[in-house]
């Protein structure tokens, strides 16, 4: 999404099979404010999720094919945090328990009270949180506006993100070097109630060991060779605010377990000094590193562990989000181009091709260097696929085609199926919803053997 300004409209999404109904409601739901999206289906509902991304989502629940508590299920997984409220005109009592049991928001009978049904909307969106004013159509997005996205998997983070950061717990992020950890922590502040105080960063790969504790805790004048000045530390410049530890996986142990008796007492001592002195900070801690994997190695104490991962955020890499790749790409242009003053540049067809098809391991960090190369060696505001090629350095990951994509989805699921049911076609069969005589089809046109996968099940018997 590009950076937005202080409030957007509510995104309301309105799904229903009638088509009478859905126009009137959706007229009610325009004229209180909202920005509305009206489909007939739970499979056109989904559709809309990634393109339209609403903040609340009201449903019909008997509707042909995918009914409302299908739609229901299927969005918890995409989005967990999304509220949906249920319509219907056969609600009973045990139906609403059951659906507010599985986590639906409200659960409305048909016929409802339209001002039944605008309030149980007002409540849903207050669930979402971040609301701009108190009665106003808008909401505030404020805290992420830096953040450049319109991929799913980077709103369903998001959404994640902004749940945390209105609690005061210890936060994780963990995700591969260059998808912009210090990006997303930052947000986070922004969102939390310690968005009025100090956001510290600290790096801790970049420091020498020696000098980890001092940059953390502070020290007193003499305490070491060098120190000619008292130096308060991080964690006090950070009182009240928020504190970024990034790489913490790198943090020495004798590191580690300093700042464990920190967030212990919620108290420092500087080096050289015997006073301790309180803090009020909030630790969001970021790293590439497997931490359980480094429990096993010894080489991270599991203690502080559980004390930095009261929730952990996993940023999508680049190639995950792919999405995303071009918006990201046309707003580094406009960053560089105002930095060196040069026209602003695009990126030819050919080349955006090979910008999405890229296989991105460095992730956001190295698409910002690929863009900033091609704007300075482009002769013009065009940039072309071989600039894009040569600073890539690599050969461009092929993007399948769409039959291409279904058959090897098809392929990998037959496969999967067979393992589990140890080539039992039967049970295959009943499983995917399939005839016998139409399963033997598929498996006959991805070249499968189910007696193979009887073999493989009595080798390993």
């Amino acid at each position: 999404m590009k950076s937005r300004s202080q409030a957007v409209r509510k995104r309301l999404l309105l799904v229903d099979d009638d088509a009478d109904l859905l126009t009137l409601i959706s007229m009610r739901l325009k004229s209180n404010g909202y920005d509305v999206v009206a489909v007939s289906s739970g499979e056109k509902a989904l559709a809309q999720l990634a393109v339209f991304r609403p903040h609340v989502v009201v449903t019909d629940q008997r509707m042909p094919g995918m009914d409302g508590m299908a739609l229901f299920e299927e969005m918890q997984r995409r989005q967990p945090r999304l509220p949906v409220i249920l319509l219907t005109a056969h609600g009973t009592i045990p139906d609403a328990v059951e659906a507010t049991r599985r986590g639906v928001f409200s659960y409305l009978v048909k016929p409802f009270d339209a001002a039944i049904l605008l309030d149980n909307i007002e409540k849903a969106f207050q669930q979402v949180g971040h609301v701009a004013e108190s009665g106003t159509s808008r909401i505030d997005d404020s805290w992420r506006s830096e953040i450049i996205s319109q991929s799913a998997a980077m709103e369903s983070l998001l959404e994640q993100a902004h749940a945390a950061a209105v609690t005061d717990v210890s936060i994780l992020i963990q995700s591969q070097t260059g998808t912009g950890k210090e990006l997303l922590a930052r947000a986070i502040h922004k969102a939390s109630p310690r968005a009025a105080g100090p956001f510290v960063a600290f790096n801790c790969a970049a420091i020498p060991e020696s000098l980890i504790e001092s940059e953390l805790f502070g020290h007193a004048v003499g305490a070491f060779t060098g120190a000619t000045r008292a130096h308060p530390g991080l964690f006090l410049a950070a009182n009240k605010g928020s504190v970024f530890l990034d790489e913490v996986g790198d943090m020495p142990l004798a590191a580690q377990a300093k700042l464990l008796r920190v967030l212990e007492s919620h108290e420092v001592r500087p080096v050289g000094t015997t006073d301790n002195l309180p803090i009020d900070v909030r630790i969001i801690a970021a790293t590439h590193h497997d931490l359980v994997e480094k429990i096993a190695q010894g080489t991270f104490r599991e203690d502080l562990y559980y004390r930095l991962n009261v929730i952990t955020l996993e940023l999508p890499t680049l190639a995950e989000r792919r999405e995303d790749i071009l918006l990201l790409a046309h707003h580094f242009c406009r960053i560089l181009a105002e930095k060196n003053r040069k026209p602003l540049g695009h990126f030819a067809p050919e080349a955006a091709e090979l910008l999405i098809a890229a296989a991105w391991p460095g992730n956001v960090r190295q698409l910002y260097n690929v863009v900033e190369q091609c704007m300075v060696l482009s002769p013009t505001p065009v940039i072309g696929r071989s600039l894009v090629a040569r600073a890539l350095r690599q050969k461009a990951e092929r993007l399948l085609s769409l039959n291409e994509a279904r058959d090897q989805f098809e392929r990998d699921y037959l496969i999967r199926l067979l393992n589990l049911t140890e080539g039992n076609i039967a049970l295959a069969a009943r499983l995917a919803e399939r005839n016998r005589s139409e399963f033997y089809n598929l498996l006959g046109r991805h070249g499968l053997d189910p007696e193979q996968f009887r073999r493989l099940s009595e080798a390993n018997a």
